[in-house]
């Protein structure tokens, strides 16, 4: 994996809050900061506004297997038990 340096200058409280927050973590400074960036740029959650959830229904429910969602490998596969 290619990785790049990066450096920055903090003023002496965030370096003592950095410090404090990897001393109660038992981590490194280097992956905190890492982590602070993937937090920073990384969007790992559900947006509620996204269109997709207000949409209507894409298909209608016309078979005869009302549990399918639960079922799906008896289905699919027959009882290989």
């Amino acid at each position: 994996m290619d990785m790049r340096i990066v450096q920055t200058e903090l003023t002496e409280t965030e370096h003592a809050l950095l410090e404090a927050y990897v001393r109660a973590r038992r981590t490194t400074i280097k992956e905190a900061v890492r982590e602070a960036i993937r937090t920073l740029t990384v969007r790992d959650q559900v947006d509620p506004d996204d269109p997709i959830f207000k949409m209507f229904p894409l298909t209608r429910a016309k078979g005869k297997l009302k549990n399918l969602s639960e079922e799906h490998d008896q289905y699919l596969y027959g009882d290989r038990r």
